[in-house]
């Protein structure tokens, strides 16, 4: 999906809602976006001025890192304050922590992002075994508490290898840590398998395998969009991931 089609697309998402986007705020999903591991919730800043502009009202949720339930619970909060439906939206980590906390009767639909997509029972650290394991995954360096961070040199080659050099820089100062302890915690329900899925698979990851996110996003039923990205197309490509996450939008409003 080139940027064209991704601004024609916002376009007709908008048109689909129906109406002036102000006017129909009220009566939209909110969208409810969950950061990954080596970002915070400045990892959407590309995004959620082009979802609001269509009216959208927009949380960003800052996840402490620390364990699945501790961001499980961060974003249950986060969904807890919406008046209405909500769209939930993970990316990288964040899938793990939406496929749990979205098993909530106001979520009604989910995007996940270069995301993990476990099972009942699976761990993200689990989900990778039997592919490569990605370039990225090779380079991160733990500290004395357990707490796992990617070099500033594997931020802009791995993270975030298609976005300019002074971005790449800012978002490995901004990286938030994730205890490595986490990557072992299991998914206690699957919310994919009562809510309607869409999944951006990022083909040049190197931070999951472009395989497995196709794997994933056939496993959970997705309606699948693949961009020519790195890990992070929501910032390299905002414009088609924000078309993506009206789609679901639009399917929630109906």
């Amino acid at each position: 999906m080139n940027t064209r089609l991704a601004l024609s697309s916002l376009a007709l998402a908008a048109g689909l809602i129906g109406g002036t986007a102000p006017a129909l705020a009220a009566e939209l999903p909110s969208v409810v976006l969950v950061h990954g591991a080596f970002a915070d919730g400045s990892d959407w800043a590309k995004v959620i001025p082009l979802l609001q502009a269509q009216g959208v009202h927009v949380t960003a949720v800052q996840n402490g890192l620390e364990s699945l339930a501790g961001d499980v619970a961060a974003t249950q909060r986060a969904v807890a304050l919406q008046k209405g439906k909500v769209v939930l939206v993970g990316h990288s980590w964040g899938g793990q922590v939406i496929t749990e906390a979205g098993v909530n009767d106001k979520v009604g639909a989910l995007v996940y992002v270069a995301a993990f997509a476990p099972s009942v029972g699976q761990a993200a650290g689990e989900l990778g075994q039997g592919y490569p394991t990605p370039p990225g995954i090779a380079k991160l360096v733990p500290d004395a508490q357990g707490f796992l961070s990617l070099p500033p040199a594997a931020v802009a080659e791995d993270f975030a290898q298609d976005v300019p050099a002074a971005q790449a820089a800012v978002m490995a100062v901004t990286q938030g840590a994730i205890q490595a302890k986490a990557f072992g915690d299991k998914a206690t329900v699957a919310a994919w398998q009562t809510r309607p899925s869409w999944y951006i698979v990022s083909a040049n990851d190197r931070m999951i395998d472009p395989d497995l996110e196709r794997a994933m996003a056939r496993k959970i039923g997705a309606t699948v969009t693949t961009l020519p990205t790195s890990h992070v197309p929501q910032q390299s490509r905002p414009a088609e991931v924000a078309a993506v996450i009206l789609q679901a939008v639009q399917a929630v409003a109906r």
